[in-house]
């Protein structure tokens, strides 16, 4: 096997009161990358993109990630990674996250299947802290396995994949950008004691919502006392968005990632429908650009969909 292409899903981490250790995969946007097997002992990367995204593998998530892989195959090959990024860089949905998994996946397959899924992530690992500053994987573990995930750990990578009800996830994009370190740069050094404890409760609420299967419960969970209070002024009509969405039979969102997308829940694809057009209402009265999505939660991560 010579060549293998893979999709990666969009991602939405930290899911209001989870950050850094919560995530679930879209259906859509996703990226597309295709990976090729070279004699040489290096990496070289193609981007079929507009983004303008470094190829130089050692400032591109991709390479060095690839390098990471290679690295523990202990191999003498190299590959060629061609890149076809839908998940604007900088979106808050896991736009490095999907370019890093997706060259993993597609290596690992290449190389005979030798690396487990948290192998996987821990090379794609060394992505997400050429992009952000630091290791998370709260994007990554969605990306890989698909559903919902919970990361108890970075060290040692410990990964829970939850069960989950039927859900619909509507994504609002306004088309600005914020970097996934300076959003990092601006969060609390110090938090108190009773928000910590407030946090905790709704993280093992909306585990438990999930795996239950209970609406209500979910819907409860989804509060944040800590990072969205200091993130939220970086995203145009923020508060607006979310009201509105809530009026429109959405059960809970916010924050996707480190933003400027916005994330909401709801039952059904009616609803989800519902609660896109609430938000373009929002941002149709003023200048804002910005792009929708309406997806269910993926049940899947990457996928292999050619090999040869």
């Amino acid at each position: 096997m010579d060549l293998v292409k893979v999709r990666a899903p969009a991602t939405v981490a930290n899911v209001v009161c989870g950050f850094d250790v919560l995530g679930f995969a879209l259906d859509a946007p996703f990226d597309e990358v295709t990976l090729r097997r070279i004699d040489e002992p290096e990496i070289r990367v193609i981007h079929r993109d507009n983004f303008g995204l470094p190829t130089d593998p050692q400032k591109n998530v991709a390479g060095v990630a690839l390098q990471a892989v290679l690295d523990a195959a202990a191999t003498d090959i190299g590959f060629e990674i061609e890149i076809s990024k839908n998940i604007k860089p900088g979106s808050g949905i896991g736009s490095s996250a999907a370019s890093a998994c997706a060259a993993v996946a597609a290596a690992n397959r290449l190389l005979g299947n030798r690396f487990s899924k948290n192998e996987m992530i821990r090379f794609a690992m060394e992505g997400e802290r050429l992009a952000s500053g630091s290791k998370h994987a709260d994007n990554l573990a969605p990306c890989i396995c698909g559903g919902f995930t919970l990361v108890r750990s970075i060290d040692p990578l410990d990964v829970i994949e939850i069960d989950f009800p039927p859900l619909f996830v509507t994504v609002i994009h306004p088309q600005i950008e914020i970097r996934t370190a300076e959003a990092r740069g601006i969060l609390p050094r110090d938090i108190i004691f009773k928000d910590a404890v407030r946090q905790w409760a709704n993280v093992g609420a909306l585990d438990a919502g999930l795996s239950k299967g209970d609406e209500g419960l979910i819907a409860r969970s989804l509060e944040d006392h800590i990072v969205e209070p200091v993130r939220k002024p970086l995203i145009p009509m923020f508060d607006e968005i979310k009201a509105a969405s809530l009026a429109a039979g959405a059960i809970g969102g916010g924050i996707s990632g480190s933003g400027p997308s916005i994330f909401m829940l709801s039952v059904s694809e009616e609803h989800a429908k519902a609660t896109a057009k609430a938000m373009e209402d929002v941002y149709s009265a003023t200048k804002i650009t910005y792009r929708t999505y309406v997806s269910p939660i993926a049940s899947k991560g990457v996928q292999i969909i050619d090999s040869r």
